[in-house]
């Protein structure tokens, strides 16, 4: 990189390892010394020499206030003070959403995966990467199966013992735990022991927890599915989409990483859930009416991982109008409510997916109504699971599930809309 670059550019991001200001390379060196603005955390302000009178700032809680200073600065030299690698789980990432890569000159440093991997002597393309820094630590459950490396920054001190006792809540108290401190300084140390009898609380708040997955009997979850999850892996009254059926709706939603799922009626979660747990950067808003189900829903979510999949309480289609746009919708139940399908698919992006699954009558009739509309694809679902007849083997069938697939168009190619098209039909 030229200088010239350098001096197109108000905004640098320097990525800091333990080892401070003395560990930088030149080039960040020299961004730190023709800033006028220095931004950063506490203890990154701290490594600046005493006598350094230039104008400094530290981030505050919400971050969007302190992003809306830097912003503010625009056209004067400021240089960020970031830990590790800016871009890995770091402030780089967030300030790159507010502003261009065109205005940025980002120095990284070795993240805190790299160091662990290099001192645990692992591949990085083969271990799972996740932070709790202001995350909820049920994230830990979407990625725990036998023989899984984890690597998982941490809040504080006491994440890893939180950490612990999620392990052998799961199943997992065999696992191998080893905690990371300050790695790259003066005052780096390891710390490694057992899930079920982890008590270090002695630790620096500065660590990154290294698990290798261990099951201590035979774990609640069998795998890290990213399909369809057992059904005895929910807790539910009975208003679960089985697992049969799950997977082939999840294949119909087709989730790809970034979309936004709506699973409309959503039961005991079972759907939202697993769209989640298809790609971490999924996002799902689980819509459901009954108290009951509620806390099923939120039990679930943290239980398979997914805590941060958004539940709203109440009606559709009443609750729906200030939602985000879709990507893809999800309508398990309630087909037959007045304006539940015309409000989802008004809601619905263009290109977007809408899949339906009716089980009575009345609810066929609204999805045959709705294919002779819009297209789609029907499907006929007869799952038949082999129960004890006495002493024997007998099938016995599930209700059939019929499933409706359709996309919306483009506006460029849409059809044209009947105001009137799927009425109500009345329940017999």
């Amino acid at each position: 990189m030229s200088s010239r670059d350098f001096k197109q550019k108000w905004l640098s991001i320097v990525g800091v390892g333990e080892d401070g200001l003395a560990g930088l390379s030149p080039a960040g060196q020299s961004l730190i010394d023709q800033a006028a603005i220095l931004v950063g955390g506490e203890r990154h302000l701290a490594m600046l020499p005493v006598a350094d009178t230039r104008e400094k700032l530290s981030w505050t809680a919400p971050i969007e206030e302190s992003v809306n200073e830097v912003i503010q600065r625009r056209g004067q030299p400021v240089c960020v003070l970031a830990s590790g690698d800016p871009m890995c789980y770091g402030i780089g990432v967030t300030l790159t959403r507010h502003i261009s890569i065109a205005e940025i000159t980002i120095v990284p440093a070795p993240s805190a995966f790299s160091l662990a991997c290099a001192r645990l002597g692992w591949s990085l393309t083969e271990v799972e990467t996740l932070s709790l820094c202001g995350r909820d630590p049920a994230l830990l459950n979407a990625v725990l199966y036998a023989g899984a490396r984890l690597l998982v920054l941490s809040a504080d001190r006491s994440t890893p013992i939180t950490a612990a006792q999620l392990l052998v809540q799961q199943g997992f108290g065999d696992s191998q735990i080893t905690v990371l401190e300050r790695m790259g300084g003066t005052h780096e140390r390891i710390v490694a022991g057992i899930a079920s009898s982890w008590t270090a609380t002695d630790l620096a708040d500065l660590n990154t927890i290294a698990i290798t997955c261990i099951p201590a009997s035979l774990p609640l979850l069998s795998s890290c599915n990213r399909s369809a999850l057992p059904d005895t892996a929910y807790q539910h009254d009975g208003q679960l989409t089985k697992y049969e059926v799950r997977a082939v709706t999840l294949a119909a939603l087709a989730p790809l990483p970034g979309q936004l799922l709506w699973d409309v009626g959503a039961g005991c979660g079972s759907i939202g859930i697993e769209w989640i747990r298809s790609d971490r950067r999924c996002q799902a808003i689980a819509i459901e009416q009954h108290p009951n189900r509620l806390q099923y829903i939120a039990d679930n979510a943290i239980a398979l991982g997914t805590p941060h999949l958004k539940i709203v309480a109440g009606k559709a289609p009443d609750v729906l109008k200030n939602l985000p746009q879709p990507n893809a919708i999800f309508i398990g139940g309630g087909l037959i409510t007045p304006e539940l399908f015309e409000t989802c698919w008004q809601a619905l992006l263009p290109g977007g997916r809408l899949v339906a699954n009716a089980v009575t009558v009345e609810s066929e009739q609204m999805v045959f109504k709705g294919q002779s509309k819009l297209g789609g694809e029907l499907t006929r679902i007869v799952i038949q699971r082999a129960e004890p007849v006495g002493k024997f083997l007998g099938w016995k069938a599930m209700a059939p599930v019929t499933q409706w697939v359709v996309v919306k168009l483009r506006p460029n190619g849409e059809p044209k809309r009947d105001p009137n098209y799927l009425g109500h039909v009345t329940q017999a």
